[in-house]
């Protein structure tokens, strides 16, 4: 349980200590910075403690998003500051500095404990979260006159209204926004109320779409139109788990991970019983199931390479390019707004067009149709982002440099060359790391693709592809242009495999293709929650253990020169279950762990619904 210390007299009618009480702290009371030093030496290190000022007049939900968010250490709003395990030692600090005769001396004039520490604190640079209140009060009145005016101020706003409102995504697209959070906030709230928790939902959610894709796989009309109506019922719980815990404030850093991982595992599993449902009927629609789920996954990396190459430039984010001052122009006016958020095709219009498709028609034209929208809002937004770069004026940090290596996901072969690289005496025969790493993905691709299956050929460009990639990644990946490396590395890889196993030509390859680079591309998504949650890119070990994605498209290449068709299949399955089996092992014991260790709580919106 969590320990609140009110300090200062009490005031006679305040609902603060039940406030508080129904918060989940147990309310301790002080009468003064002495009395509360003394309080909190007596509170258990591992609990969390606020320091609140009697006088404090405000919303309950006030409270709630100043003391009870689990992603901050230390957070205050006015007449309150609490601290979670991790900053206790400086909150012992602040409050002894506080009780000391001089602790009410600073730069500004401050009254009553609470804001007392608040200063204290800041004066040592401690990380203060002050949550965005709005409209919601949160005072500390000086005199029953402005008591009175608070308490009235209070009564003029709606808490739970508030809390309903701030409980959806501030920024969502057309679909979600006007046809699924206008409830699914209200079923989030339904849940809230009765103890359920984000990551129940999330799984709940999970579960809808397993067997929506079930229904899919049916091949019967009935089971199409099922199979698109719990796809959409599956996309509300999948919004409702992140209103929940906003609601609810029910962060933590498995179930940002749960969420994350889940809406993939959705999606791809779906495309799965789409083709499955379409062989039933006859139709092999295997190859556009997989050239469906290639796109997605390369529009993510697309997204989360330029989203992390700029974290913390202003000069990458905030860019002053005719591009960007048209998107500016763009965004004032409120139609085009909308229509942007809707031509890039988030999750939410993305899942509507598949529901809606699935009921209606066959899986052919749904994948015909989500493939030319995925290609179109793919081109829109990295041209949009290329030109944004290309003007750029400084430099990428060195921590975007490591992220992006990260990303690559190079493995041993990539890495000797790399290291070869290195050396001064090497010079470049290129300059652009992208170039080099597009050039050799078009070797491999091209030679996949012109090749008869089985060529030697496509071995060689599979080699020249390893020694390019190792070669893109020799130098810090500081570039204008230089996100775009794990792109392209991406494309590589996964169209190498798709190509590959169409030119099989047999049953099964290409179910199988689509069951590697599933196994791949969740080794691939796991990298960038690590990275999100500041927990750095998986273990060397693994990323070497799985070949890398040079070593794993030679592999593929190796493979179909070797064997023949239906062993080649064989092969491609035993490749994707020792795949899977690795990086899941090794991806829910780190995740699972996190969690046990206590590591900070995270959110991530990831792509707008």
């Amino acid at each position: 349980m969590s320990t609140a210390i009110l300090t200062g007299q009490p005031v006679p009618g305040s609902s603060l200590e039940g406030d508080l009480r129904s918060l989940g702290f147990d309310v301790r009371t002080a009468s003064d910075a002495g009395d509360a030093e003394t309080l909190l030496a007596t509170v258990p290190a591992d609990q969390r403690v606020a320091i609140v000022d009697a006088r404090f007049v405000g919303h309950v939900h006030a409270l709630r998003l100043g003391l009870t968010d689990p992603r901050f250490d230390a957070a205050a709003l006015p007449g309150a500051v609490t601290v979670r395990p991790a900053a206790r030692q400086a909150l012992t600090r602040a409050l002894a500095r506080a009780s000391s005769p001089a602790g009410g001396t600073t730069a500004v004039a401050v009254d009553g404990v609470a804001d007392r520490v608040v200063a204290a604190l800041d004066a040592e640079d401690v990380s203060l979260y002050r949550p965005e209140l709005g409209t919601l009060v949160a005072v500390v009145p000086a005199d029953p006159q402005a008591r009175n005016e608070a308490r009235q101020a209070v009564a003029a706003v709606d808490d739970e209204a508030v809390r309903l409102r701030t409980a959806v995504k501030s920024r969502d697209g057309f679909f979600t926004t006007y046809f699924i959070s206008p409830y699914s906030r209200y079923i989030a709230r339904w849940c809230a109320r009765r103890g359920l928790t984000p990551n129940q939902v999330t799984t709940a959610s999970l579960i809808t779409a397993l067997i929506a894709a079930g229904c899919a796989a049916t091949g019967t009309r009935g089971g199409f139109v099922a199979a698109g109506l719990l796809l959409l019922f599956s996309f509300v719980l999948d919004c409702t788990d992140g209103q929940l815990a906003r609601y609810s404030l029910q962060y933590s850093t498995l179930g940002a991970w749960l969420d994350a991982t889940f809406d993939r595992a959705k999606e791809y599993a779906y495309y799965a019983g789409l083709a499955l449902g379409a062989a039933r009927g006859g139709d092999d629609v295997w190859a556009l199931a997989l050239g469906a789920m290639v796109l997605q996954t390369c529009r993510h990396v697309v997204d989360f390479s330029f989203n992390e190459a700029n974290v913390g430039d202003p000069a990458g984010t905030a860019n002053t390019s005719p591009t960007a001052a048209l998107s500016g122009k763009l965004d004032s006016v409120g139609w085009t707004v909308w229509v942007r958020r809707m031509i890039v095709l988030p999750i939410g219009e993305r899942w509507a067009l598949i529901a809606v498709l699935t009921a209606l028609t066959t899986p052919r034209i749904t994948f015909y149709a989500l493939l030319i929208g995925c290609a179109f809002a793919a081109t829109y937004t990295t041209a949009g982002r290329v030109l944004r770069s290309l003007t750029r004026k400084a430099e990428r940090t060195d921590r975007a440099a490591t992220v992006l290596a990260d990303l690559a996901d190079s493995g041993g072969i990539a890495e000797l060359v790399a290291r070869a690289g290195r050396r001064p005496q090497v010079r470049p025969f290129f300059r652009s790391p992208v170039l080099i790493a597009a050039l050799g993905a078009a070797f491999v691709m091209l030679f996949a693709w012109t090749e008869p299956f089985g060529s030697p050929l496509t071995i060689m460009a599979a080699v020249l592809y390893a020694v390019f990639a190792g070669g893109a990644v020799a130098r810090p990946l500081k570039g204008a242009l230089d996100w775009l490396v794990p792109p392209v590395f991406r494309a590589a890889e996964y169209c190498t495999v798709l190509v590959l196993a169409a030119e099989a030509d047999v049953n099964g390859a290409l179910p199988a293709a689509f069951g590697l680079v599933g196994a791949v591309a969740y080794h691939h998504y796991d990298t960038v929650y690590r990275i999100r949650g500041d927990a750095g890119a998986p273990p060397q070990w693994l990323v070497r253990a799985i070949g890398g994605h040079e070593g794993r498209t030679l592999l593929v290449t190796v493979l179909a020169a070797l064997l023949a068709p239906t062993e080649f299949t064989v092969a491609l399955t035993a490749l994707a279950v020792a795949v899977a089996l690795l990086v899941l092992v090794e991806s829910i014991r780190f995740w699972v762990s996190a969690h046990k260790t206590g590591a900070p709580a995270v959110h991530d919106e990831g792509e707008p619904a």
